[in-house]
């Protein structure tokens, strides 16, 4: 096997990499569910929240159950920084970041443009930019425009991409990647 693998250009650690995201994406319908991954013994993320200067570095799930206590810490961070609101971050959001974060085997912290919205900040971005859904996921807590540091904004997209987690958008000229947990979609952001 081996050897067919390297006259396939393919290294034993790209194949292994490749094996294992497989294995992930196959557990999680439409990449993420209801719960992680049964190897996994524990599932951190860490955020740098470019609006309010926050960090993170959290545990969110650990021995087969989310943690109250860190889906509660990335909730705040994750807060609306406009208006102080808060809501519940879908854990198929942190389960997606996780896994594009693992993927791209970057130990950098995610650099957070925006998490939740409250209605009122939906509407009123919507009022200044078309680029804004009128009921966008990040009100229901499902969306996050990101990017990681020292890590190419296209190849983010592309991880995002290919695991099928839900919706990706591409903002070059803004400088993040929106991702989201619902159905498969991608645009080209202005």
């Amino acid at each position: 096997m081996t050897s067919s693998l390297h006259s396939a250009g393919i290294s034993r650690r790209r194949f292994l990499k490749a094996t294992l995201s497989a294995a992930l994406v196959l557990s999680f319908p439409g990449i993420v569910r209801s719960r992680p991954v049964p190897a996994d013994r524990e599932r951190s993320l860490s955020f740098y929240n470019l609006h309010t200067g926050e960090h993170l570095k959290t545990t969110f799930w650990a021995d087969g159950r989310y943690l109250p206590s860190g889906l509660s810490d990335i909730d705040f961070l994750m807060r609306d920084f406009r208006t102080g609101a808060v809501r519940g971050i879908d854990p198929r959001l942190l389960e997606l970041l996780f896994i594009v974060r693992r993927h791209l085997e970057s130990s950098e912290p995610i650099q957070l443009i925006s998490g939740y919205r409250s209605p009122e900040t939906n509407a009123m971005l919507r009022r200044r930019s078309r680029g804004v859904a009128r009921h966008s996921l990040h009100i229901e807590g499902q969306a996050a425009d990101i990017r990681i540091p020292g890590m190419r904004l296209d190849t983010l997209r592309n991880v995002a991409l290919s695991l099928g987690g839900g919706g990706v958008g591409y903002y070059p000229h803004l400088d993040f990647v929106h991702v989201d947990t619902g159905r498969v979609r991608q645009w080209w952001g202005r």
